[in-house]
């Protein structure tokens, strides 16, 4: 509630498993898309591109016939967030928002914006030009991915969180026993062949706390709301 008064909504969803991955425009993606699929069906998945959902799930299924798993990557977007939240070294808002997606389970890595695939960019490239749309003060570009020396910008704050394959699988795994022998395991019980479905809701819901919280400080520092500004961002 907190956020839908400041006009921000936070929305995750899958966009690998495996090799399969999806097409996602994170500006314009809608919790309908993610939740239900076209035809009124729940989105099992919760990927919001239809036809590579349904390649996901037949790919789960088919790893938990082959008692295997898999894993994959979840995007979280945050759009609607004001200019000026976070600070620019000890409470940065990407390292605060990097620590929470990293302290949930099977996370091996989080990339903002461009994340991985800066590297190989040039300035000239990745650079995010500024201009005024509608009256808005936006970057024709987001590479930044919302964030900019730790503080956000105005635009949408897009983040991605990879995820390691369910470790628990019921197949024969080597290991050693008590005394150091060589022995084999195999774990019992129900588990998932994918935790990207269950991560999603996870991560938006860590993502949106910590958005919370630096709305608070930054309310606490200006001891009171926003005064009104020049909208920055993407309408």
């Amino acid at each position: 509630k907190v956020l839908a008064v400041e006009g921000i909504d936070v929305i995750a969803y899958v966009v690998q498993v495996g090799q399969l991955t999806a097409r996602v425009e994170p500006e314009r993606v809608t919790l309908e898309q993610v939740e239900q699929l076209p035809d009124g069906r729940p989105n099992a998945v919760r990927c919001p591109d239809p036809q590579v959902a349904l390649q996901m799930v037949e790919l789960i299924q088919a790893l938990r016939k082959d008692r295997d798993s898999i894993g994959g990557v979840a995007e979280v977007v945050a759009r609607g967030v004001p200019a000026g939240l976070g600070e620019p070294v000890f409470d940065k808002l990407r390292a605060d928002l990097g620590k929470a997606i990293l302290s949930l389970p099977a996370v091996m890595g989080v990339e903002f914006g461009s994340g991985f695939r800066a590297a190989a960019m040039r300035g000239s490239e990745h650079n995010d030009p500024f201009s005024q749309r509608d009256g808005r003060i936006v970057t024709t570009t987001n590479h930044h991915g919302g964030m900019l020396g730790g503080i956000s910008s105005g635009m949408p704050i897009v983040l991605r969180a990879a995820l390691k394959p369910t470790s628990s699988i019921p197949r024969p795994q080597e290991t050693v026993n008590r005394s150091g022998e060589s022995t084999t395991i195999v774990v019992g019980g129900r588990h998932d062949p994918c935790l990207l479905p269950r991560f999603v809701p996870m991560a938006e819901a860590m993502v949106a706390l910590t958005l919370v919280d630096h709305l608070l400080r930054d309310r606490a520092r200006r001891g009171g709301p926003r005064p009104s500004a020049p909208p920055t961002g993407p309408s």
